[in-house]
C-alpha cells in the first residue's frame, strides 16, 4: 500500500525523515500516526523511528533536545515544529510490568516493530509513503481487529497498561479485540494493579469518550479489568452498562455520570475521585453536577449556585441516563435566569456598605445573598437604584 496524499502533520515532517535517509540511515513514520493516517482519522503525534543512534541524530540536525537519550529519543526541532525520533530498540525486563528494565539499540526495523503492543500500531511508513507491514497489521485494519503482536500475554507482561489500552482502542475505534488477545487480557488483568493510576486514568477517560464506549465498558467488565481500576470494584457496574450510549466529550461528566448512577454524596464522590487522582477543580465541578442531580424539586436558587459548567454538566449526565427532556428543562430554567453570576449583580459590597452605612463584615454577604434571592425569585430587577430601594426598604429586616 501506498499513501499519495500524506496529512499535513506528516507532510511538514518528510523533510526530516529525507534527511535521516540522506545521511545514509532508515526512517519511517512509525505508530499511531501511521494507523489515522489509514483511517482517515486525525493525526494527534507524529513518531518517528530510525536506524540511526541518538549521537548520529544529533549530527544530521543542528537542533536537538535530549528528551530521552538513554532510551533513544531526541526531539528535533524543524521548521518551528517538534519530532520525537526514536532510535530502533529492542527492550528486555520488566520487573513493574511498565517500563523495561534494559534498553538495547538495533539497526532493524523488524526487531523495533515486534516488540510493539498491536499489529495496527506496527505498521511504518517511509518516505515514498510506502506502507511497511510485518505483522498483518493492514489485514486487521481492514478486518476492524486488535490483535497484540506475536504472544498476547508476552506483550501484557512487558507493559500491563497494554490490556487497558487494546480495551480503548476497541471503544476509539470501534474494532473488535481478536480471541487470543482477549484470552491474554484475561489471564493477566490482575497485572493492571501494578499501573500507576495516572496511566490508569488516561486510558478510562478516552475509553468512555470513544465510539462504542458500550463494547469497550464490556470488555472491561468480562475481562475483569474494572476490578483494577480504582473503585471500580465496589460500584455497580451494571448501571454504567445500562448506560453506555450518547456520546461524552469532557472528562467532568464521566466522573459526574458515575457519581449520579452511585448516588454518592460530596464526600463520597470526593472519596472515590481522590482514588483517581482527579484534579481538584474537576472534582469540585462534578461534586456540584452531582449535587444538584441528587437534588429534589430543583429550584431556581438550586440552578443558580451550581452555575454554568456545572448545570451543563448536569445536563448533558441526564441526556445520557435518557432524561433528555429533564435535561432541555434543566437548560432552559438556567437560560431564564435573570442573573447568572454575583459578578453580574448590580451592585457590590462597597456600595452596600455605603448605602446601609454599615462597616465591613460576614453580614454583607448576607446582604448580598438576599439580594441574589430575590432577584432569582423574581421580586427585584438587577438595577443599581431598584436594590439601593429594595436595601432600603428592608434595612429595618437587615438589622
Amino acid at each position: 500500500m501506498i499513501i499519495k496524499q500524506l496529512p499535513i502533520q506528516l507532510a511538514n515532517a518528510l523533510p526530516v525523515l529525507r534527511q535521516i535517509n540522506q545521511a545514509g540511515f532508515e526512517a519511517y513514520f512509525v505508530g499511531g500516526c501511521v494507523r489515522d493516517t489509514i483511517l482517515g482519522r486525525h493525526l494527534h503525534d507524529v513518531d518517528l523511528a530510525t536506524s540511526a543512534y541518538p549521537q548520529e541524530i544529533k549530527q544530521i540536525f543542528s537542533q536537538t533536545i535530549d528528551t530521552g537519550i538513554e532510551h533513544g529519543t531526541v526531539t528535533v526541532i524543524y521548521q518551528h515544529h517538534t519530532y520525537e525520533i526514536t532510535t530502533f530498540r529492542t527492550e528486555s525486563g520488566y520487573q513493574d510490568f511498565r517500563r523495561p528494565d534494559s534498553v538495547e539499540f538495533v539497526r532493524s526495523l523488524e526487531e523495533d516493530l515486534q516488540r510493539r503492543d498491536f499489529t495496527i500500531n506496527a505498521l511504518a511508513m517511509n518516505s515514498a509513503g510506502e506502507i511497511i507491514d510485518l505483522f498483518t497489521g493492514l489485514a486487521d485494519l481492514q478486518h476492524q481487529r486488535i490483535k497484540a503482536v506475536g504472544v498476547a500475554s508476552e506483550r501484557f507482561h512487558e507493559d500491563a497498561l497494554r490490556m487497558l489500552r487494546a480495551v480503548r482502542f476497541q471503544s476509539q475505534l470501534d474494532f473488535s479485540i481478536e480471541e487470543q488477545t482477549l484470552l491474554g487480557i484475561k489471564a493477566n488483568a490482575k497485572l493492571l494493579q501494578y499501573i500507576a493510576v495516572e496511566r490508569i486514568r488516561e486510558e478510562f477517560i478516552k475509553l468512555m469518550e470513544g465510539i462504542n464506549r458500550q463494547a469497550g465498558l464490556q470488555t472491561l467488565f468480562d475481562t475483569k479489568l474494572y476490578q483494577f481500576c480504582p473503585g471500580l470494584a465496589n460500584c455497580d457496574f451494571q448501571q454504567l452498562l445500562d448506560y453506555s450510549t450518547g456520546k461524552i466529550d469532557d472528562e467532568a461528566t464521566i466522573w459526574s455520570l458515575i457519581g449520579y448512577l452511585e448516588r454518592f454524596d460530596k464526600k463520597q464522590l470526593h472519596q472515590f475521585l481522590h482514588h483517581w487522582k482527579i484534579a481538584n477543580s474537576t472534582i469540585k465541578l462534578a461534586q456540584t453536577a452531582v449535587q444538584l442531580l441528587l437534588t429534589v424539586n430543583r429550584n431556581s436558587w438550586d440552578l443558580y449556585l451550581a452555575g454554568e459548567k456545572a448545570v451543563n454538566v448536569a445536563a448533558k449526565v441526564l441526556n445520557l441516563v435518557e432524561q433528555s427532556h429533564l435535561s432541555q428543562l434543566m437548560l432552559s430554567a438556567y437560560a431564564a435566569l435573570p442573573l447568572k453570576s454575583v459578578h453580574e449583580l448590580a451592585i457590590n459590597g462597597q456600595q452596600v456598605m455605603a448605602v446601609l452605612k454599615l462597616s465591613p463584615g460576614p453580614k454583607i454577604g448576607y446582604y448580598l445573598q438576599y439580594i441574589q434571592k430575590a432577584i432569582i425569585a423574581g421580586n427585584l430587577q438587577n438595577n443599581y437604584q431598584e436594590i439601593v430601594n429594595f436595601l432600603k426598604t428592608n434595612e429595618l429586616e437587615f438589622k
